[in-house]
């Protein structure tokens, strides 16, 4: 019974981890949509780099006809396939030479130096890691990437009569007939009734992740676990969550948060270092909060399907994340998505999680509101999310989603609907305080991973720094396609 329940922790989690639920707001939460006309006078491509804020806002007044659309969307699709086949073409000559590299190192194992030993020792991580990159750029970063874009261009073309409908449903006063369109009786009305029945699978899941290593450990700082647990608790008393809210800030730099049943929310530092305002933390964790209060993760364990495949993920994340023996590539894997470890995963399982992804990004909206803080917070983070930031440490948080368009429009209507309160909170001098706060603690924890072994710096003494791929941190991923592929000379062993 312990093993069953254990195992069923574990999926949560994991599905969780899959599904990173950044979604935030803006200033404000009916925007001046029929403010000054935009000036079309850049090409197409030009307005798919504005954040998804502004193209909320000008395009009613973008004219761009049907086959300027169609056309651009056309390239998108060919740009991509190019795109993903070129990294795909260098993971596989990474592979050659990776297999040369270890070939020689069989034959000349007993005859070589140590000095000779540790250079192709050098060489197999570097090319090690630079296929593993390439791999996932192909597979994922860059089919995400340009999904982003594709969204935004649907923006373009179908946002202003989805507006115009939108205004009318408000004008009308049909909005209040929406789902969970109750707000003024949120805490008083029942999302899922039997949340506290969550709460001991919380706490076994909290300890079967303690002693399988999936749990980072707790963040140093009382400051800092007492400024996140603030905003939580403050998110918390305006939403329909029944039960306590217990708050852990991990001392991990993924960008991540996570809600296990029964009220059970970590936030890890990485987040907090991405966060540029109170009220973008406040809309994940409201996005969190969500789904404990719909008792998502309950409903989730029962898809027994769904729990074999990720259990085989959380045995080998448990090795990677204690330190056990796993090469770069598995590290890579991982944290870009476990569809790297050849797990055989049909997205049409995940369908009802798509829904609850939707579900937890209005519920979250609506608590982040009532709260009040700015709920278009979401949407900033998400755009930021899936323009910059999370090619490097969430790709997999994408693709276990609902499309991007159909998240984001969902999103901006329930702002609309949710109108505008007084002295919407966006930013705080708690937040500020908490970032200088939080400035020590990520530099010391850099330098500790640089001095320390890890799947992330080579494992072999003396080696140069790995090479990496000609990506630029706070680069869009698709300018990858245009530059040039850096060539690694291919080394034949010597006779």
């Amino acid at each position: 019974m312990h093993a069953g329940l254990a195992r069923r922790a574990i999926v949560i989690f994991l599905v969780e981890l899959l599904a990173f639920l950044p979604m935030e707001g803006t200033a404000s939460a009916r925007q001046e949509q029929s403010a000054a006309p935009a000036r079309q006078d850049q090409p197409l491509a030009t307005y798919l780099r504005k954040p998804y804020m502004e193209l909320f806002q000008i395009s009613p007044e973008l004219r761009f006809s049907t086959g300027q659309l169609d056309s651009e969307r056309k390239s998108l699709g060919e740009a991509k396939d190019r795109c993903a086949k070129r990294f795909k073409d260098q993971s596989k000559q990474y592979e050659k030479q990776l297999e040369a590299a270890r070939e020689e190192l069989k034959k000349k194992s007993s005859t070589i130096t140590p000095e000779e030993r540790n250079a192709i020792h050098c060489r197999i991580q570097n090319l090690d890691l630079l296929q593993s990159e390439s791999a996932v750029l192909s597979q994922h970063a860059i089919p995400t990437a340009y999904a982003n874009l594709q969204a935004k261009l649907d923006l373009i073309q179908k946002w202003p009569a989805v507006y115009r409908e939108t205004e009318s449903e408000i004008a009308s006063g049909a909005y209040h007939q929406r789902r969970w369109g109750d707000v003024q009786d949120i805490g008083f009305r029942q999302i899922a009734s039997d949340q506290q029945d969550d709460i001991k699978t919380g706490q076994r899941a909290v300890e079967e992740m303690k002693r399988a290593g999936l749990l980072p450990p707790e963040l140093k700082n009382e400051a800092i676990q007492e400024y996140v647990n603030s905003v939580a608790q403050r998110v918390a008393k305006n939403s329909d969550l029944k039960i306590p809210l217990h708050v852990t800030v991990l001392q991990s730099r993924e960008i991540n948060a996570f809600a296990l049943p029964g009220g059970y929310l970590f936030v890890e530092r990485g987040l907090l270092e991405a966060a540029d305002n109170e009220s973008e933390l406040a809309g994940v964790i409201a996005h969190e909060i969500a789904h404990d209060a719909a008792r998502h993760g309950h409903k989730l364990m029962k898809r027994a399907t769904i729990a074999s495949i990720f259990f085989q993920a959380a045995q080998i994340a448990a090795i990677v994340l204690t330190g056990g023996v796993a090469g770069i590539g598995t590290y890579y894997a991982l944290q870009y998505g476990f569809y790297g470890l050849g797990l055989v995963l049909n997205l049409k399982l995940l369908g009802v999680s798509r829904d609850y992804e939707l579900e937890a990004d209005r519920l979250g909206a609506q608590y982040a509101w009532k709260a009040g803080y700015d709920p278009a917070g979401f949407v900033r983070f998400f755009d930021k999310m899936a323009t910059v930031k999370g090619y490097i440490n969430g790709v997999s948080w994408f693709r276990t989603h609902p499309p991007f368009y159909q998240r984001m429009v969902d999103a901006q209507r329930e702002i609309l609907f949710l109108g505008e309160k007084p002295s919407m909170v966006v930013q705080t001098a708690a937040f500020e305080r908490m970032k200088q706060e939080l400035q020590p603690i990520v530099t010391k924890a850099e330098q500790e991973e640089k001095e320390k072994p890890s799947l992330l710096i080579p494992r072999a003494e003396g080696c140069e720094p790995p090479q990496k791929i000609e990506y630029k941190p706070g680069q869009p991923i698709e300018d990858l396609c245009g530059a040039p592929m850096r060539q690694v000379p291919e080394q034949k062993p010597k006779n």
